[in-house]
């Protein structure tokens, strides 16, 4: 009897959940947002995944590289708080530098990329292709911060940019170990079947580096590499003050491109793709469209690189409540203007006459 009503007493939850879930379902169904309030596509966010997988001051190149592709997206509205940066050395802090706490992409000096604002998430000895894997998965061990995770989901666009050394089928980290093109492939299929993207760039200045997209299966991914399989990717210049070279020359044009890339920019993806030519690339660059359902030239290149959404500002009350409610109750009440902000000066000496 004792059981009987404990089983009794199951049912009776299980019910009173069940009518509370239809509950509130049918209220969802109720809640009407006004036309032009309804997005048109699934794509609600953007995150960027970048990583410099090379250690020692002859790479000084590849954290150039990632640090200058972190200033663009964040300059285009990406938040910190959505860019996953790996940094395998630190060349700010290198004995070898002749300007310590700075990092140059040209030898101009024009932008200290390594600035007060950037926000290393992996740095030295934890950029491994095991914490690469665990991000891109969702994977993370008990205890990572939420700094370092990637907290993507279906409707995230996901920006993966990678430098480095590699080879046919494989990238380097730190000089002791490697990812294949096989395991990569099949991290960004558990993103996919996890729900942890909508659409997927990647993109990966590497020597050989089409061979890391050769393998990829999952739907939604457009892909550029900066050198075909059995070519190198070269640098572009020598800054004589550091002594070696800053930059490497496929993302320096890839750069040179987003510097005139604005919020409101008509510039698409199909004409990123198409950055560095042959003739001044000498390598060939690759791209892989096969399992990305749009056209490029028809994606706007916020879409991966910025964090872009149409706004409107509204000075009446918009109506997402629920239709029951009396029309009574639903007329918009003007709403006053606030008082201007009040800015005080910068320095203000005529509080020290």
């Amino acid at each position: 009897m004792h059981d009987f009503y404990k089983f009794s007493a199951g049912i009776g939850v299980y019910l009173t959940l069940l009518v509370c879930l239809i509950g509130r379902t049918s209220l969802a169904n109720e809640i009407e947002l006004p036309k032009n309030f309804v997005a048109s596509s699934s794509h609600t966010n953007n995150w960027a995944v970048l990583v410099d997988t090379s250690r020692f001051w002859f790479n000084y190149r590849h954290i150039a590289n990632v640090l200058s592709v972190y200033r663009s997206v964040k300059r285009l509205g990406i938040p910190d708080s959505q860019i996953l940066l790996m940094v395998a050395d630190d060349m700010a802090c290198n004995p070898r530098n002749p300007r310590p706490a700075t990092v140059f992409n040209n030898a101009n000096q024009h932008i200290n990329v390594y600035g007060a604002d950037v926000e290393v998430d992996y740095r030295g000895y934890e950029v491994t292709v095991e914490n690469f894997v665990r991000l891109l998965t969702g994977r993370n061990e008990n205890g990572t911060a939420r700094s370092k995770r990637l907290l993507s989901d279906a409707g995230s666009n996901v920006l993966i940019y990678l430098t480095g050394h590699g080879g046919d089928g494989f990238l380097k980290f730190q000089d002791s170990e490697e990812i294949t093109n096989q395991e990569l492939a099949d991290a960004i299929e558990q993103m996919w079947q996890k729900q942890r993207y909508n659409e997927l760039f990647f993109m990966i200045d590497t020597c050989q580096a089409a061979s890391m997209y050769e393998k990829f299966y999952s739907p939604n991914i457009l892909a550029v590499a900066s050198s075909l399989v059995g070519e190198d990717s070269l640098s572009h210049h020598v800054d004589p003050a550091i002594g070696v070279y800053i930059i490497d020359r496929y993302t320096y044009y890839a750069l040179e491109f987003l510097e005139k890339v604005e919020v409101n920019s008509k510039k698409t993806m199909g004409e990123f793709l198409s950055v560095c030519p042959k003739r001044v690339c000498i390598s060939t660059v690759g791209v892989r469209k096969d399992l990305y359902p749009k056209d490029p030239h028809k994606v706007p290149i916020t879409d991966f690189f910025g964090s872009i959404r149409p706004t409107e500002i509204s000075s009446s009350v918009v109506n997402v409540t629920l239709s029951t409610i009396p029309e009574e109750h639903l007329t918009p009440e003007p709403i006053s203007k606030p008082n201007p902000a009040l800015f005080y000066e910068q320095f203000p000496s005529k509080l020290f006459d």
